[in-house]
Parts: C-alpha cells; sequence; structure tokens
C-alpha cells in the first residue's frame, strides 16, 4: 500500500507542477506581446527593389519610396522607405558607392545559380540558336524558331539562303559540319545528315568497347554537340550527360553519297567516362559546355567545359595523364558558353577564349599555349569584359563563332546576330578579309549588329528562286527594283534622322505621355473600328449594327442574302477570323467564336477558357491575301480591358490563352499588324502614341525609333508589302492630329518614318486607313466625308478625292506631295453616281434614302481585289484604272445609320 500511495503521490505533484507551467505560459504571453508591438523597423540599407509583372523582371526603385496598397483600385499611402543617416561620403568610405557602383543580385533558377547585372535579369535560355563556321564565306544557323539558314558571301554581299528540316522531323536546335559533312540535331534529340539537298536521320552505331548499359539503351538523344579542332570528329553530349566522339566520317562521294558503313570504314563510337570530381560550385553534369581542342606540338588535348556553377573548367592530356584545372569565371558573374577558337590562333603565344554570361555580356579569357601548372596558366587581368551591342544582349548558353581572326559571331538574345570584331574589319557589308598585321591595328573590339531572316521575326531576306538565282550563285548585287524602293519620300519632320535600329526595353528616350495619364477610350470605338470584317473574299463578309446585332452578307447558290447571328448578349465587333470562323465580343468584352460545324452554326465562349481575359481590340486583318498560314503555331492576336497583349492559339483547335504582357510603362492601344507586314512579329501602338514590336519567337518587346513630336492615333493601322518574297514595304498609321504616317523599310535605307499630311487644310483624317490595293493604293476617309485616295504614281505619292456616293463635286484633282502644279484630271466617280444608286434601292419608298450620304468613320474592308466596303457605301475600280461608287447594299435593320452599305470599286 505504501508503494501505491507513493505512485499516487508523485502523480499529483507532476500534475500541480504541469498546471502550474501552464498558467505561467499563459501569463508570460500577454507581457511578451507588448513588447513585440514596440519594435519598430530598423533600416539598414539603401537599395530596394520592387517586381514589375510587365517586364518579368526585378528593378531597383530610388528613394525614398512610397509605399502603396491598393484595393479595387483604390490606392493608398501606407508607409515610407526614406535614406538611411549615412552619408553618401561614409558609404564611399566603407567601399560602398551606391550611386556609381552597382552590384549584382544572385538569384536561383531551378539548379542554375545566376547573377544578374545592369537590368538584374537572367536572360532565358534559347536551346534552338547555333552557329557553324563551313568556310570563311559560309555561316550556318539555327534560329531560336529552329529554322536553319545559311549566311554567304557570294563575292558581293551576303545573302541568306534557307535549308530547313522537314515538317515531320520538327525543329532544329544545331548545325555541325565536320569533314565537309553537314549535320543538324533536332529537339527531339535526332541526328540528321544532309544528302544531296535532304535531310537524312542517322542513329549512333557503337564499337564493342562501349558498356552493357549504353548498348542496351534503345534511343540516345543528343543535346548538343561540337567539332574538334582539326575538323575530323565531332563530339556530343547526350540528355542523359554522357560524352560521344564520331570519329572517321568520310568525305562525301562525288554524287553527294556517303561510303557504304562497314567494319572498316564504320564510324567510331567512343564513350569518354566523366570525372567523378566536383568542384565547389557543382558537378560537370549535365554539361553546361562542351569545347575541345587539341594543342599543337606538344601531343596534349584540352577539353573546356563549364562547370555547373558557372565556371570554366578544363580537362587536359598531358604526357598520357588526365587532370582537371579550374579556370573560375569573372567576378560576379555566372559563364553559360565558351566560343572555339581559331587553330590559326595557336601559333600565338597567348589564345583567348569568348564566354558569355547569363545576363548577356561577353568575356575574353587569355589562356598561354605552352601548358603547364594551374598557377603557371593564370595571367594578371585575365578576364576582358566587351559587354554587348547597344540595345541588345547576347544569348545566354549560346557559344560564338570565330570565322576569321579578330572577327567573332554572336546570336543574340532577341533573335539577330551580332559581330565583335576590330574597327575596319567586320559588319555587315564586310566580306572576308585576308591576312593582315594584328598589331598595326587597334585591339580595342566593337559591335555590329546583323540582321536575322523573317523566319525570327526580322528584316533579313531569304534568297530563293523568287528573289533570282544571280543575286545568290553569280554575285550581282540587286538593283532597287521594287516600286517602293526609289520614290519621293514626302516632307519628314525637322531634325528627324533616319534610324535602322531598335529599342530594348527600358532605354526609351523620350515619354511624351505619362504612365500614369490614363488614355480613354471613346464609347463607340471597337463598333467604329471592327464593325466590318471580311470572311470570303467575293462570298462573304460579317456587320455589327450600332444596336449589336450580327448580320453576315452570303452569296450561296447564285444569290446574295442576308443571315442574322442571334446571341444572348450585343455586340460591339468583329475582332478576327481564322478558318472560317469568326471572332466576336460582345458589350461586356467576352470574345466568342461563331462557327459552323457539321453544317450547324455554333457559338464558343473564349474568355470563359483557362487563363480567358476581355478584350477590346484585335489585329485589323486576319492575313496577306493569297497567303495561306496554316502552321501549329497559328494563333490571333488581341488586345485586353488592361492594355495587355494577348495571344490565343487557334491551330488544330487546341484552343490556349497566353498573357503576352506589355512594353514596361504603358499600355496597349490596339494592334497595327499581325504578321502580315513581318512573319512572327505583332505591331502595336501603345496609349502613350508609341510604336512598339512583340517577337512571337523570342517573347521579346522592342520599341521603335520615333519623334518626341510625332504621336500615333489609337486607332489601328494596316500594312503595305508589294509581294510574298520582298521586305520591302510599309506600315500606315494616323496621326494624333489626323495626319496619314508611313513607316517605310527597305534594305538600302532600313526604317524611316514619313509624313503624308492631309487631303487639304481644311480635312483631317478620322477613320483607320483601308487595306492595301494592289501594293500601293490606300483609301481614307475624311472629316468631311469624303473618301480619300493615296496611291503611288511614277514613284511620287498623289491624293485623289473621291467623294461620296450622292454628290460629285468633290475636288477631284490629283496633288503632288509638295502642291506642284502637275495635276491629272482624272475623277473618282461616274458623271451620274446617284443614276446608280437609284437602280441599286430595292424599295424606292424606303426611308433610309434621306440618310447623311456622307461616309460614316467606319474602318472600311476588303471585298475582292477591285473592290472595297465602306459604310454607306462601295467603290469599284473601272476602266483605265478610275475608281466609281458602285452599289448601295442595305442591310434588315430600321435604324437610319449603319442600314446601308455600299462599295468603291473596279
Amino acid at each position: 500500500m505504501s508503494i501505491f500511495h507513493l505512485i499516487i503521490f508523485i502523480c499529483f505533484l507532476l500534475s500541480i507542477s504541469y498546471l502550474v507551467f501552464l498558467t505561467s505560459a499563459s501569463w508570460c504571453q500577454p507581457l511578451a506581446f507588448p513588447q513585440q508591438t514596440t519594435r519598430q523597423f530598423e533600416q539598414r540599407t539603401d537599395r530596394f527593389w520592387e517586381f514589375q509583372e510587365e517586364s518579368n523582371s526585378w528593378v531597383e526603385v530610388k528613394l525614398p519610396f512610397d509605399l502603396v496598397s491598393c484595393v479595387n483600385d483604390n490606392c493608398t499611402k501606407v508607409g515610407l522607405i526614406d535614406q538611411t543617416s549615412k552619408t553618401e561620403e561614409e558609404h564611399l568610405a566603407n567601399g560602398k558607392d551606391v550611386s556609381n557602383k552597382t552590384k549584382s543580385l544572385k538569384m536561383r533558377e531551378g539548379d542554375l545559380i545566376g547573377l544578374e547585372e545592369n537590368s538584374y535579369t537572367v536572360l532565358p535560355l534559347r536551346r534552338r540558336m547555333s552557329l557553324t563556321k563551313m568556310s570563311d564565306t559560309s555561316i550556318w544557323v539555327t534560329g531560336e524558331s529552329g529554322s536553319i539558314y545559311e549566311r554567304f558571301w557570294n563575292g558581293v554581299q551576303w545573302v541568306i539562303a534557307p535549308h530547313d528540316l522537314q515538317i515531320s522531323a520538327g525543329r532544329a536546335v544545331s548545325v555541325l559540319i565536320v569533314n565537309q559533312t553537314i549535320f543538324t540535331i533536332s529537339e527531339e534529340g535526332n541526328l540528321y545528315q544532309m544528302k544531296l539537298s535532304d535531310w537524312v536521320e542517322l542513329k549512333p552505331a557503337f564499337n564493342q568497347s562501349i558498356n552493357k548499359e549504353a548498348e542496351q539503351s534503345s534511343v540516345i538523344q543528343m543535346k548538343s554537340g561540337t567539332v574538334s579542332y582539326d575538323g575530323l570528329r565531332v563530339y556530343f553530349c547526350t540528355k542523359t550527360g554522357l560524352l560521344l566522339e564520331l570519329s572517321e566520317v568520310e568525305p562525301p562521294s562525288p554524287t553527294g553519297d556517303l561510303y557504304e558503313y562497314d567494319k572498316s570504314s564504320r564510324p567510331s563510337w567512343k564513350k569518354h567516362l566523366q570525372s567523378e570530381e566536383t568542384d565547389k560550385d557543382g558537378s560537370l553534369v549535365p554539361l553546361q559546355g562542351c569545347m575541345i581542342y587539341g594543342l599543337s606540338g606538344d601531343h596534349s588535348v584540352s577539353l573546356f567545359l563549364l562547370s555547373k556553377g558557372g565556371k570554366l573548367v578544363e580537362r587536359r592530356l598531358h604526357q598520357r595523364k588526365w587532370k582537371w584545372i579550374t579556370h573560375g569565371s569573372p567576378e560576379d558573374h555566372h559563364l553559360t558558353s565558351i566560343t572555339p577558337f581559331l587553330e590559326d590562333e595557336l601559333k600565338e603565344r597567348f589564345f583567348s577564349l569568348f564566354l558569355t554570361t547569363s545576363t548577356g555580356s561577353v568575356f575574353e579569357y587569355q589562356i598561354p599555349k605552352h601548358l603547364g601548372t594551374a598557377q603557371e596558366d593564370q595571367i594578371s587581368e585575365a578576364w576582358q569584359n566587351h559587354m554587348h551591342p547597344p540595345n541588345a544582349k547576347a544569348a545566354r548558353g549560346i557559344p560564338g563563332l570565330k570565322f576569321q581572326l579578330c572577327r567573332i559571331l554572336f546570336a543574340l538574345d532577341d533573335g539577330r546576330l551580332a559581330e565583335l570584331h576590330l574597327p575596319g574589319l567586320g559588319g555587315q557589308n564586310s566580306g572576308p578579309t585576308n591576312q593582315f598585321n594584328r598589331k598595326k591595328l587597334s585591339s580595342k573590339y566593337i559591335w555590329s549588329i546583323l540582321d536575322a531572316p523573317e523566319s525570327e521575326g526580322w528584316n533579313g531576306e531569304y534568297c530563293t528562286e523568287e528573289r533570282g538565282p544571280m543575286n545568290c550563285i553569280a554575285g550581282i548585287k540587286d538593283e532597287p527594283n521594287d516600286s517602293g524602293n526609289i520614290r519621293s519620300l514626302t516632307r519628314r519632320r525637322k531634325g528627324t534622322k533616319a534610324q535602322q535600329d531598335y529599342l530594348s526595353l527600358g532605354t526609351s528616350r523620350s515619354r511624351l505621355v505619362k504612365a500614369s495619364e490614363e488614355y480613354r477610350f471613346p464609347d463607340n470605338w471597337i463598333n467604329t473600328s471592327f464593325r466590318l470584317r471580311l470572311v470570303q473574299a467575293g462570298v462573304s463578309f460579317f456587320i455589327i449594327t450600332e444596336a449589336g446585332l450580327i448580320f453576315e452578307y452570303l452569296y450561296t447558290e447564285s444569290v446574295w442574302l442576308w443571315l442574322r447571328h442571334d446571341h444572348s448578349t450585343p455586340m460591339r465587333g468583329a475582332l478576327g477570323n481564322y478558318n472560317g470562323s469568326v471572332f466576336f465580343v460582345d458589350v461586356y468584352g467576352t470574345l466568342l467564336i461563331r462557327e459552323r460545324s457539321n453544317n450547324e452554326l455554333a457559338w464558343i465562349n473564349c474568355t470563359a477558357m483557362r487563363k480567358g481575359r476581355q478584350v477590346i481590340g484585335g489585329p485589323p486583318w486576319d492575313g496577306m491575301s493569297g497567303k495561306l498560314k496554316v502552321t501549329a503555331e497559328d494563333a490571333l492576336f488581341f488586345v485586353s480591358k488592361s492594355g495587355r497583349l494577348l495571344q490565343f492559339s487557334v491551330a488544330l483547335r487546341k484552343f490556349k490563352w497566353k498573357d503576352c504582357r506589355s512594353p514596361p510603362e504603358t499600355k496597349l492601344a490596339c494592334i497595327i499588324d499581325q504578321e502580315v507586314f513581318r512573319e512572327n512579329i505583332v505591331f502595336v501602338v501603345g496609349r502613350n502614341g508609341r510604336l512598339y514590336q512583340y517577337n512571337k519567337v523570342t517573347e521579346l518587346w522592342h520599341e521603335h525609333h520615333q519623334s518626341q513630336h510625332l504621336v500615333l492615333s489609337r486607332l489601328p493601322g494596316t500594312a503595305m508589302r508589294p509581294s510574298f518574297f520582298s521586305l520591302t514595304g510599309s506600315l500606315f498609321m494616323l496621326s494624333e492630329d489626323g495626319g496619314l504616317v508611313e513607316y517605310h523599310w527597305n534594305a538600302w535605307n532600313g526604317w524611316n518614318w514619313v509624313e503624308h499630311g492631309t487631303p487639304s487644310k481644311d480635312v483631317t483624317l478620322v477613320a483607320p486607313p483601308s487595306p492595301c490595293i494592289k501594293g500601293n493604293q490606300l483609301f481614307l476617309i475624311g472629316s468631311d466625308g469624303n473618301i480619300y485616295l493615296r496611291y503611288m504614281d511614277q514613284l511620287i505619292w498623289r491624293w485623289k478625292n473621291c467623294g461620296f456616293p450622292q454628290n460629285g463635286d468633290g475636288d477631284t484633282r490629283d496633288q503632288t506631295e509638295m502642291g506642284a502644279n502637275d495635276r491629272m484630271q482624272e475623277v473618282c466617280m461616274d458623271n451620274d453616281p446617284t443614276a446608280n444608286l437609284d437602280i441599286n434601292l430595292k424599295n424606292p419608298n424606303d426611308q433610309n434614302r434621306k440618310c447623311d450620304p456622307k461616309v460614316a468613320p467606319t474602318r472600311p474592308i476588303p471585298f475582292s481585289e477591285d473592290s472595297v466596303i465602306f459604310e454607306l457605301a462601295e467603290i469599284q475600280k473601272v476602266q483605265d484604272s478610275k475608281w466609281v461608287w458602285q452599289r448601295i447594299i442595305g442591310t434588315p435593320t430600321s435604324s437610319c445609320k449603319g442600314s446601308y452599305l455600299t462599295a468603291l470599286a473596279s
């Protein structure tokens, strides 16, 4: 019993102790809380960053900085970050110059630790870009779009020839040339060889020395590759981290075929076991770079690689012994690729490696030719920073290419190319150079930007049969034969200078309209800009009435008829069409598809899909007339209510939304052109009146040079491109003051702004330009209700007044740009236009005949090659290239305004 009582007593004491502990805890908790609330934030730094969703990057803020809280667009100030009490002199004394010195901000991206500089943005990986040299006159390139093209010097100029993989093979990621044999690696990791201008798949075959694990692997997928310095071997890095060697590649026979592989001439595959050693920054798996060279004269071989931590590492075979040497990297920089050096450079005492960083800069690293210890290999100030071209950065992880001494090509992050060269020895117009004395030249390198083809979204023209084989083969320089190349460029603003460059984001030198000022769209903006939409030329088009009703004018079974498309909500406009389906927007901004499926009409709500948004605008036109666009990347672009660019994929009915954001510090107003003027490029105007472009391939924004005094209207524009085979052409837009503005491009002068002004002093332009007719004609609607034709005659731009349907007393004289006396007496209208109107009106008692016959400020649409539809007017082109008012098409509505359409046609 005593033991039992003892146990009871112990349990009693423990329970009391537990209660006391709980009570103490409850007493202490309130005492600790006021101590926490009295603590104040102690600012120990003057450097803070904020994340900008528009640019998807961190940007350093300037102090003092207001802390703002926004709820339902109601923003209030809740705090302030001010400068600390430390003065700038104190920071300088501590080695921290906050005004002039910028330290990199370390960020982690998956397993990759990147260091940011300047914009504090680690560039994305461009996995399909590569540069390969066949000869001094032939450079092979794979673009980010997966295309393959050759940059060839024909003796007079550099031309571009396409060599794309077949569609079934997918996209290319790199090209390798060994012993005059061309290989390419596809995005899926397959290896292809070029035979007779066609690509044939080549699968690796190993000798008996390969281990069983690799032998059992049924599929070997390549990740990257490089050719040895002697051009006789190819080394591949596989997606599983193996290093493979392909040797004994026979050159192609005179017929273009490869010799048959047998036991004696079969390619020998050899596996290089990777080292188990690691450095402090991480292992060498997967390899970030793989550059292999043999150093002549000492029977040694060096393999230069990059570690996972962005350091330069060398695998050296010397006197039959392998060893690892870590060369490191520039301070606060992460290396991502190595540029191979030329064999001629090995004659020098030192040879240079050029390496790119994760933030788009290029560094040069000098290594002595003669091998020694790791300490002996280090030289003072071995790293030299060559930065990057203006308004562009070198692509991350893409090796450069030395195709001649002191001339190095780099792929840029925006899809173009750049050449790093000595002054006077490189650039777009400089061909291969002869031998020179380097000691007499400046050692300072400069950058030149080289244009890329349209497949990458740029202005380099492919050299094809349509362009003329004389240019590609014989080296005869192109003569300006397009109608837009030699012409009167009309007047320019004083002080404006022709610019051929683009501005990357954040480099704009003028902001005419502050970002905080919100541009207000008129209530009828969508309806005015997108009331009409062509579906099939000469067969069908849609009209949206002011009441929100949808009507289709359709030609079927030899009869024209009106078809009404009902929906539960009123519509604002028709924003586009694809493959017979029409995209509408209702009064709430909902994007809807009207399509025919199994002979039935159906509606699809796109805004209700995942990541769907409300929209206010779309592309002004639906592709270039006669150009069939059927690809797996087909998409339509729209402008959201919040001013962002939205991509809606439509290919193979795999509908998908993508937010393409907007340029920093501005919201978008409208789309000027989608992939008519340039493939993969969307031109837009911001609500600040500036012109921007979005690259569909690289997903990057650029701002175009623009005069500080030129502010564009927020109305859609139109593209003028004379043919599919020439990129020469223009974008036409309206200025804020109602004048016609042209942004022209040709290969000789680059980009140029041209002001066409207005037809007369008392008339401004009030509606978006019509589609381009015949490659050199535009219709515009004047503030007086007349239609004006802007056309080119004998390489001179002229105005022509086409009046409006029921009145022919307008000025019908041609006008030269500068108001010269050279005027022609051609007219646009019939002698008695009202006669045609009475014939086409089915009901002569219709009260709509009393409506104002002047043309409404609604964006016109093409109806055929020789016909343009206006609200209240159709204009057609007749003999001797004269435009006449043809007919009025009545719509089944009771309202006067918008009840008639007519066309001006030939």
